[in-house]
């Protein structure tokens, strides 16, 4: 199998699976035990958490466990929803402190995550007012169309770092400066960012930042929220969970101990290989979408040409094959993993929303497939990639 899904999930670095087995086997305390038993379990989080706080930038305490991204997404989105809604007067502006002054509106992206989106829409049905902001056909977001959209009742801007999809690295911190200058806070899904660029969330300037543990080699069913907690911006999150108090009471629930030292592995091992990751992948990728772009009809959704690549991330890229239905082309491509959108709603019938967003048609968007490589790809597997691809491309092509 050559494996080129690394965007849906990443295959488990051996080192972090190494990390995790005495607690899966004779380590398997409660961390919340008081016993020295469920002490030295306890210690491995601390570790654990330090190792994700060395890589954010940030502190400790600022860190939330989750079972993955998008329960961070939901804890953090929801969670402000619950506590500034109609807090002071909507009117307000931006209060001393930082805080917003209170209300019901909400900005975000048309390409966001489904995770965002739903969430966004559930709380519409709660009396939110969602404003869903358009794309340019790169991908990338006006800074002016934001600017238009937030009001003095705007309490969170969420735009996502880096599109799971097409890779579109969006100007986060510019962002972030618009959304606080209104009275908002901002938030970021870096699901697709974490362990591939390097973060700072002082540097970003973002209060919330939603992150998951498989989609830079940890395990599956953990992940955090980065939570600010130092002024003037202290964020204050309404809990989805309740039972117990553990993570400062905003995710109660028996700790992943397991979970979470492998995420802290992971973690770790992105820190100190960050570099040789980005150049060795960034290079594997160059060189595939340079070959399938040598296939007539095709081309990259998304900044492309040496002048625009780095709106993009290193690993990923989002090809339109003319006259060849994606789904058709998974299924040629006998012994390989791609994909045509997101894992998380492989199951739904419809084109991909972000490609539509981005100003394809229905039957363009259906023709797109995303390659997305990492830290155990090799050279090698390039040129039976791009020969496997050519030949089902061909045939497909045969029969229009």
């Amino acid at each position: 199998m050559i494996y080129l899904d690394n965007n849906a999930t990443t295959r488990l670095d051996p080192r972090v699976l190494a990390a995790m087995m005495p607690f899966l086997t004779d380590n398997f305390a409660n961390a919340a035990s008081t016993h020295p038993f469920g002490v030295g379990a306890n210690e491995a989080v601390k570790t654990a958490r330090q190792q994700v706080a060395d890589l954010l930038h940030c502190e400790t305490h600022e860190l939330v466990f989750t079972s993955g991204a998008t329960e961070a997404i939901n804890l953090a989105i929801k969670g402000v929803a619950e506590n500034y809604a109609g807090r002071g007067d909507p009117a307000g502006g931006h209060p001393a402190g930082g805080h917003p002054a209170g209300g019901r509106h909400i900005v975000t992206v048309q390409t966001e995550h489904k995770a965002v989106l739903d969430v966004c829409g559930y709380l519409e049905t709660r009396g939110f007012e969602i404003t869903c902001l358009p794309v340019k056909p790169d991908g990338l977001l006006d800074l002016e169309t934001l600017k238009a959209a937030l009001r003095p009742d705007t309490i969170l801007v969420s735009v996502m770092l880096v599109n799971n999809e097409t890779g579109v690295i969006q100007p986060i911190r510019e962002i972030a400066e618009l959304a606080h200058a209104a009275g908002a806070l901002m938030m970021t899904d870096a699901t697709q960012a974490l362990g591939k660029l390097p973060l700072d969330v002082d540097d970003l300037n973002v209060d919330l930042l939603a992150f998951s543990a498989h989609k830079f080699y940890g395990p599956k069913g953990v992940g955090g929220l980065f939570v600010r907690q130092r002024r003037p911006r202290r964020v204050k999150l309404e809990a989805l969970l309740h039972g117990g108090g553990h993570e400062r009471g905003l995710r109660s629930g028996t700790l992943n101990v397991p979970g979470i030292v492998g995420l802290g592995q992971a973690a770790n091992l992105a820190r100190l290989e960050l570099q040789e990751d980005t150049l060795r992948i960034g290079r594997l990728r160059d060189q595939l979408e340079a070959a399938l772009l040598g296939i007539s009809g095709t081309r990259v959704n998304g900044p492309h040409g040496d002048a625009n690549r780095a709106n993009r991330l290193y690993n990923v890229t989002n090809i339109f094959f003319e006259n060849c239905d994606s789904d058709a082309l998974i299924m040629g491509l006998d012994g390989m993993a791609v994909s045509n959108g997101s894992a998380c709603t492989a199951a739904s019938i419809d084109p991909s929303h972000v490609l539509l967003a981005m100003g394809l048609n229905e039957t363009e968007a259906f023709s797109c497939l995303r390659f997305s490589l990492g830290r155990f790809n090799s050279e090698s597997e390039l040129a039976a990639t791009v020969g496997a691809v050519k030949g089902v491309v061909e045939g497909l092509r045969a029969w229009v």
